[in-house]
């Protein structure tokens, strides 16, 4: 990191050291006018609340709180040069908001140096009042909503050194006038909307020491002019998508420590010239695009600590031998066919945190070297690892992430598994493990992801978690457990899943009690009883499979208190009695949600879950648990309901499927269906019911699959926008009374009627000659106008009668009046 400048340096050093004297009235009154402009605007909260007690007309503002003055010296006056008003608002949020206008009072006080407004939730555009501000040096807007286009009045600021408008909502390109800025040191607009080319004049700003443009969405490619930037230490243009290759002057920068490039479109090779790099210490490149071999010499910088290449399509030498001169804490290979066992020089590296090694070749069993060295966060889901755990691993106080999904990995878990107390995230998924669980897996009060699925784990005991722990993800499904559904877990709970078991007996009526459940899986085991009341309580809920079990008894009518419900399977059950028309108040298939970041969100590597398993159009389909919040879905098929299907359901307006096949439904299909706009399949086949296809379906844009078959439906189908693609006549087949062009079948009114009745008095002779005078004329009209059209040939000059002396000259004429013709 840089030192302060000399000019900031001053500015800290009159907070502490020189005593205050008044301060101009004009910078005094401009100063309670912001501070009545934001209380003005939030009237519920006094000055307390943004810390503003000491902002007061009965003293100088030089004494107040949050504000800096310059020194004495020989003036009896001091003017205002910092205002230190980051996060002004001591309420928990949400805080309230704050327009962009109340800082107009501010652009009066020419004197500013330093101006520190972050963490506000400002929201506006960003004024050009800034332009003012002549004297500026040091400008922190982070963490607030400003929107709209950086003014290119801040670009014009020459003194400015410090800028920071990162965490908004800005856009628009990046302007030219950025060069401008030629005393900058610290220039950062990550996590914003900002688009467009990086300009080349970037690379005028050479006393720069950090740039900083993370997770934007500028294109095309990194400017070559960045190499230009000789006193550069820090630079991040990760989560863009720029592209091309990385410039080859990127060597160029002799101080340069921290180079982030991750999450881009970048090509190409690794450039050589990065070997120039002597001070570097952090190399982010994963998740780009880049090709070639990866360099061996990468491993010689010895002040290397974080090296992350996966994701790429980069390619590991694995007949070449690493002797690292580095001591690295992070090491990312993954997907670099690395092959073979985990390569043993690893085990050099003793600072090592965190290792990705997923998503290769590897082979062989784990090596105790690895188990014993004490690593942080360890990932190798995705190869062909054979062999138990060994129990060395879990000694470790310091393993808080293992992910080991899709290996081929066997054996029963270590006891002593719970002695690993600093782990968090536990991912086994998709290997050949057995046994039960241990019970000491219950002592890591810090697990918060468990993912045992797709295992051979069984047993009907289960670890008494702690009911105040954070395990809020929880995944056993697909294994052989059986018993009842275990209960002896966190209220913390979100994640629940335990489908594809052999558990049995009813659904616990204790559920309700994981009061911020929002995904509660339990399909196909042998589950029995009716559905709880008490699951109705749980107002957090989003999904609910209980698709394949044998739960008896009917709907409750209580489900549409499950506000958040999304995705509801009881497929597949034995539910009878009616469709509660209560359905239809689920207000969360009605509005297309706003959701909270997942789980995957919080870490800085991938957190994959099992798919959700659904019947989606017909056929079984895994939906990504990342993907979720795009699916509505409602699915009542294969039970014993009865009734007519309720009109409410047409509310459902959020539904991507409406599946009721496969039961004893009777009436009518409801003309509000023509309501569900976001429709994609809507199965009501092998029911009873009867009645015409509602003509207001020609208003679902979205529906791809329609299926009414095995019904008593009759009358036209109805004709126009999807419902004319909707063709297939499997979709229609046994209703003897439908209709349509698309099962080609004429309805009554479009037949040609029969002719009419003779007219009264007619007779049977004039009945006999009517044919006769047709073809009567047929037969005169064909010789008149052949010889007519003849008569027209001969007079245009097509027709020339031949000679007959020569048969030659006939030949050529017959031919070029064929060719004429």
């Amino acid at each position: 990191m840089a030192k302060p400048s000399l000019l900031l340096g001053s500015i800290f050093l009159s907070i502490f050291i020189l005593p205050c004297l008044s301060c101009p009235e004009y910078q005094k009154q401009a100063l309670l006018q912001f501070k009545y402009s934001i209380l003005a605007v939030n009237s519920s909260f006094d000055s307390s609340t943004f810390g503003l007690e000491s902002w007061n007309s009965s003293s100088s503002c030089c004494e107040w709180d949050l504000i800096t003055c310059t020194s004495p010296s020989n003036s009896t006056s001091r003017v205002v040069i910092g205002l230190y008003l980051s996060a002004l608002s001591t309420i928990l949020p949400p805080k309230p908001q704050l327009p962009s206008t109340v800082l107009e009072p501010l652009f009066q006080i020419k004197s500013l140096m330093l101006l520190d407004i972050s963490s506000n939730n400002m929201y506006g555009e960003i004024s050009s009042g800034f332009a003012n501000l002549s004297k500026l040096v040091h400008l922190d807007m982070i963490m607030n909503n400003f929107n709209g286009f950086i003014p290119p009045q801040l670009f014009h600021l020459r003194h400015l050194q410090y800028l920071d408008l990162s965490s908004n909502s800005l856009h628009g390109s990046l302007s030219p006038d950025v060069g401008f800025l030629q005393n900058m040191e610290f220039l950062k607009l990550d996590e914003n909307f900002l688009t467009g080319k990086v300009p080349e004049e970037i690379g005028n700003l050479t006393k720069l020491q950090q740039l900083s443009l993370r997770t934007n969405r500028f294109s095309d490619g990194i400017p070559s002019s960045v190499s230009y930037l000789k006193e550069l230490q820090l630079l991040d243009l990760s989560n863009n998508t720029f592209s091309m290759e990385i410039p080859i002057d990127i060597g160029n920068l002799p101080n340069i420590s921290t180079l982030t490039l991750n999450d881009n479109k970048l090509t190409g090779g690794i450039p050589s010239s990065i070997r120039k790099l002597s001070n570097l210490e952090t190399l982010h490149l994963e998740n780009n695009l880049l090709t070639g071999e990866i360099p061996s010499w990468l491993f010689d910088f010895k002040g290397l600590k974080i090296l992350n290449l996966g994701n790429n399509r980069l390619i590991w030498n694995n007949s070449g031998k690493i002797i690292p001169k580095c001591r690295l804490s992070q090491l990312s290979l993954k997907s670099c066919g690395v092959a073979g066992e985990i390569p043993e020089w690893i085990s050099t590296q003793k600072n090592l945190d965190f290792l990705d090694l997923s998503e290769n070749k590897l082979q062989g069993t784990f090596p105790q070297w690895l188990a014993e060295m004490k690593v942080g966060a360890l990932i190798l889901s995705d190869n062909n690892l054979t062999g138990s755990l060994p129990p060395a691993l879990f000694r470790s106080l310091s393993l808080s992430v293992l992910a080991l999904p899709r290996n081929s990995f066997s054996g029963e878990l270590p006891e002593n598994i719970g002695d690993a107390r600093a782990l968090m995230i536990l991912m086994l998924a998709e290997n050949n493990f057995s046994g039960p669980i241990p019970q000491s897996i219950a002592q890591i009060y810090r697990l918060l992801l468990l993912d045992l699925s797709s295992n051979r784990f069984s047993g009907n005991t289960f670890p008494v978690f702690d009911p105040e722990g954070f395990l809020a993800f929880i995944d056993f499904s697909s294994n052989q457990f059986s018993g009842e559904i275990p209960m002896s877990i966190s209220q913390e709970t979100i994640i629940l899943a335990l489908g594809g078991n052999r558990f049995s007996g009813p659904l616990p009526s204790n559920l309700s009690r994981l009061s911020i459940l929002e995904h509660l899986d339990l399909h196909d085991n042998n589950l029995t009883g009716e559905v709880p009341e008490s699951l109705s309580q749980i107002s957090t809920l989003q999904i609910l499979n209980l698709r394949n079990n044998s739960l008896q008894g009917s709907i409750p009518e209580t489900i549409s208190n499950l506000s958040s419900l999304r995705i509801l399977d009881v497929s597949n059950n034995n539910l009878t009695g009616e469709i509660p028309k209560e359905c239809g108040n689920l207000v969360g298939m009605v509005e297309i949600p706003n959701l909270l970041s997942s789980i995957s969100d919080l870490f800085t590597f991938s957190i994959e879950f099992k798919d959700l398993i659904v019947n989606w159009k017909q056929s079984k389909q895994g939906l990504s648990i990342r993907n979720l919040d795009i699916y509505t879905l409602l699915d009542l098929s294969k039970n014993q309901l009865s009734g007519e299907i309720p009109a409410s359901l047409g509310a459902l307006k959020a539904l991507k499927l409406l599946n009721v096949s496969y039961n004893k439904l009777s009436g009518k299909i409801p003309d509000s269906f023509g309501d569900l706009e976001n429709i994609e399949s809507l199965d009501l086949s092998h029911n009873q019911l009867s009645g015409s296809i509602p003509q207001t379906l020609v208003k679902l844009n979205q529906l791809g699959n329609f299926d009414v078959s095995n019904n008593r439906l009759k009358g036209r189908i109805p004709v126009g926008g999807q419902m004319n693609s909707m063709a297939d006549p499997i979709y229609y087949a046994n209703n003897s009374g439908l209709c349509g062009m698309q099962i080609q079948v004429a309805c009554l009114e479009d037949q040609r009627p029969p002719p009419p009745p003779p007219p009264p008095g007619g007779s049977a002779e004039h009945d006999t000659k009517d044919p006769w005078f047709l073809w009567e004329g047929v037969g005169i009209g064909y010789p008149v106008g052949f010889l007519f059209a003849v008569g027209i040939i001969f007079l245009t000059g097509y027709f020339t009668p031949p000679p007959s002396t020569n048969r030659r000259h006939h030949r050529r004429q017959r031919h070029s009046i064929r060719r004429r013709i």
